[in-house]
């Protein structure tokens, strides 16, 4: 892969791990970026369209996140949801005022007929971002999870249930007619090096992949695809990938992810911790690379951010990966 002007970058994220691979790319001078954040997580709450997945990577990349938990606003006030509670509201989804203040306007803009891919790019330019961030479909795609007690919508078992029942199957609603938006299908095509970020890839990547048009784009694209793994060493930073990797039948090591991946990925990054799997993903035509994945700070979601463009140097332009093995 070669290039003099900036590097049309794509992620493809959802999550906190999705959030901190985007800052570390936005914090490149020399890298276009565009950002497909999932829509899956969306719901409606106290009569709102909420996104969480498209509001952390604003928060995140606005420098407001609340960096303690991963989510919502910095040094927040909750005073609209205690109203809420004490007018017998469910308040469970924790909603702050500043973070109502968003969907209200989000809601809005929906009702008065908007596309939300617009309304997202108004928020985030208001936000001062930089970057294009880019909705996979205009339309409602929401994943809905079945445990043992019958199907619930993604936040209650994540939020509300606190991802403690199994997990026994997956859908992701309305996700066989949606379709793709223009502008994603475009940071596709155009894109450079596109990198699926470490985020959960049965609820975070794969409702956007799947979502007709997109996984076309991603084989017909010229532009190099790497994946970094969520999983380090058996493990999880944040969230219930593990778990839920296992109660559906996938491997949760971070082989087990580069099987989900490997129709479309060039290279898989995991973390040193994972070395003796790099023959394992070898083996599946995806190149294997490594580094230390670990996102605790600014300077190590920059570090890994620029490790990528040089793992993508090493790819043949617009050619296939060699299959020669490993010594």
């Amino acid at each position: 892969m070669k290039h003099n002007a900036p590097l049309k970058v794509t992620l493809i994220a959802g999550g906190v791990g999705g959030a901190k691979m985007a800052e570390g790319l936005y914090h490149l001078d020399d890298v276009e970026l565009s950002v497909i954040g999932n829509i899956a997580d969306d719901d409606a709450f106290h009569g709102l369209w909420v996104s969480p997945d498209i509001d952390t990577l604003i928060y995140t990349l606005a420098d407001v996140i609340d960096r303690q938990q991963g989510w919502g606003v910095a040094d927040e006030s909750h005073h609209a949801l205690q109203t809420l509670g004490k007018l017998g509201d469910d308040t469970w989804m924790s909603l702050g005022d500043r973070d109502f203040g968003l969907h209200i306007y989000r809601t809005h803009r929906r009702q008065m007929g908007d596309r939300p891919t617009d309304i997202t790019g108004s928020i985030a330019k208001s936000f001062g971002l930089t970057c294009d961030l880019l909705l996979p479909s205009d339309d409602v795609v929401q994943t809905r999870v079945k445990t043992d007690e019958g199907w619930i919508s993604f936040q209650e078992y994540f939020v509300k249930l606190r991802c403690q029942p199994d997990v026994r199957e997956l859908h992701y609603e309305c996700i066989e007619n949606a379709q793709p938006t223009p502008e994603a299908l475009r940071a596709i095509h155009d894109a450079d090096l596109i990198v699926i970020a470490p985020s959960n890839p049965l609820v975070s990547i794969l409702p956007i992949v799947k979502i007709p048009g997109i996984l076309q784009a991603l084989h017909t694209t010229e532009a190099a695809k790497i994946g970094v793994s969520p999983i380090i060493n058996g493990g999880v930073v944040k969230g219930p990938a593990d778990r839920m990797l296992t109660s559906l039948g996938y491997e949760a090591t971070a082989l087990g992810v580069a099987k989900i991946y490997s129709d479309f990925l060039d290279v898989f990054v995991t973390d040193t911790a994972d070395a003796s799997l790099k023959p394992a993903i070898h083996a599946l035509g995806v190149r294997a690379e490594q580094d230390n994945i670990l996102m605790q700070t600014r300077e190590d979601k920059v570090q890994l951010a620029r490790k990528l463009l040089g793992f993508a140097e090493k790819l043949p332009i617009h050619g296939h990966l060699s299959k020669e093995p490993y010594a």
